[in-house]
C-alpha cells in the first residue's frame, strides 16, 4: 500500500457507490482516512465495511446534501475525531428523468431539484467544512462537474454528446464550474486548491449504466486533483486528459 496520504483526512459526498466509492477505495489505499459521507447509513456502513477488509481507514458519516443538519453534524464529527479536514470531494449528484426533454419543455419543479442537490448542496458542503479545510496545511476541494456542463462544447455541433442537451442537469454542472471558478479566486492566497473533476461518460446509477467507461477511470480526474502539490492548479477544469474548455 502507498502510503503517502498517512495522516491525510477525506470527506467524500455520495460516497456508498459508484465514482464516489471509487474515489474513497483509491484515496484510502494510499492512507487516508476517509469519510464516506451517504444519506442512508446502512449504505453508507455497508460501502466502509468493504473498504475496511481492504485495510482502508473508512468511517461512515451521513451526510445529505440537501439538509443543512446533517451537514452541521458531519462537519462536528470530522472537527472532534481530528480537527481539520484535508480533502473535500464533492460528489453526490442527481440526474432527474424529467430533465430528457427539450429545454423549453422541462418543468421548472425538475431544475429547483436538481439545483437543491448539484449546486445549493455543493455550495452548502462547501460552506460548512471552510473552516476545517483551513485547518489544513494543504486542504484540497474537489467538485465532480461533467463536459456537459462545458458551454463551449454545448455550443458545439461535433461535439460527441452533442444531442445530450438536458437543462437542468447541463446548466447545474456550469454552475458548479462557477463556484469552483469563484471559490478558487476567494482562496487563491491560501494553501487550498479549488478544482473541477470531468470524470467523462462513466457507468454509473446515474445514467443507468449506460457510459463506457469503469468507475477506475471516472474516478483519475478527481482523485489526481484530491492529491495536487503545492504547486498545483487552481480554479481550473480538467479530465484526465487535461484542462475541460469551460
Amino acid at each position: 500500500m502507498s502510503e503517502d496520504l498517512k495522516g491525510k483526512v477525506v470527506l467524500i459526498t455520495g460516497a456508498n457507490k459508484g465514482i464516489g466509492y471509487e474515489i474513497a477505495r483509491q484515496l484510502g489505499s494510499r492512507g487516508a482516512t476517509v469519510f464516506v459521507g451517504a444519506r442512508d447509513i446502512g449504505r453508507g456502513e455497508e460501502a466502509a465495511n468493504k473498504l475496511r477488509s481492504n485495510q482502508i481507514d473508512a468511517r461512515t458519516i451521513q451526510l445529505d446534501v440537501i439538509d443543512q443538519k446533517t451537514i452541521d453534524s458531519a462537519s462536528k464529527q470530522i472537527e472532534s475525531e481530528f480537527g481539520k479536514l484535508d480533502i473535500l470531494v464533492n460528489n453526490a449528484g442527481i440526474a432527474s428523468d424529467g430533465d430528457r426533454l427539450p429545454p423549453s419543455q422541462v418543468d421548472i419543479e425538475t431544475l429547483r431539484h436538481t439545483y437543491e442537490t448539484n449546486v445549493f448542496g455543493v455550495f452548502a458542503v462547501i460552506k460548512t467544512l471552510l473552516p476545517l479545510l483551513k485547518k489544513s496545511t494543504a486542504g484540497r476541494i474537489v467538485n465532480l462537474s461533467s463536459g456537459l456542463g462545458s458551454l463551449t462544447q454545448n455550443s458545439d455541433p461535433n461535439y460527441e454528446f452533442a444531442n445530450a442537451k438536458s437543462l437542468a442537469y447541463n446548466s447545474s454542472k456550469t454552475a458548479v464550474n462557477a463556484i469552483t471558478v469563484l471559490l478558487a479566486a476567494e482562496l487563491k492566497d491560501t494553501s487550498i486548491k479549488v478544482n473541477a473533476a470531468d470524470p467523462g461518460f462513466t457507468a454509473t446509477d446515474l445514467n443507468q449504466h449506460q457510459g463506457y467507461r469503469t468507475v477506475e477511470q471516472g474516478a483519475i480526474a478527481a482523485v489526481r486533483l484530491a492529491t495536487l502539490p503545492d504547486d498545483g492548479s487552481s480554479g481550473g477544469f480538467f479530465d484526465e486528459n487535461g484542462v475541460v474548455p469551460w
